[in-house]
């Protein structure tokens, strides 16, 4: 990627690592906020997301994405104007994922578009 950071690669990390918050991930209004209304996710475990579901499976308190995770590797570019690309790795209880979202600016501010997680071994880089 690029080692120099726009102002909106820095607030769509902010805005990332905010979504790994257990405060933020256990209340639907602010997982709102950061969550685009045509959200969609294809979680590490397989399973296919959008708006909706996540923030259901997320306040019911199933598990499909890190919580709290160690993040590493975080890293980002700018797209267009409006859209960031960013990459990075999670770590949680022993389980690995390399992910990549998609951000958008909208009214309401930088909001999730797409999210993808891929889990990995150490080894298997």
């Amino acid at each position: 990627m690029t080692d120099v950071r726009t102002t909106a690669v820095e607030a769509a990390i902010e805005r990332e690592l905010r979504l790994l918050q257990p405060e933020v991930r256990s209340s639907p209004e602010l997982l709102a906020e950061l969550l685009h209304p045509q959200f969609r996710e294809f979680g590490a475990s397989g399973r296919d997301w959008d708006r909706t579901s996540i923030i259901e499976a997320l306040i019911a308190g199933e598990d499909p994405g890190p919580r709290p995770a160690v993040v590493s590797r975080m890293d980002g570019v700018q797209l267009a104007p409006d859209v960031v690309h960013l990459t990075f790795d999670t770590e949680n209880n022993g389980r690995r994922a390399h992910r990549s979202s998609l951000w958008r600016r909208t009214d309401e501010g930088w909001q999730m578009y797409f999210h993808q997680g891929t889990p990995f071994h150490p080894e298997g880089e």
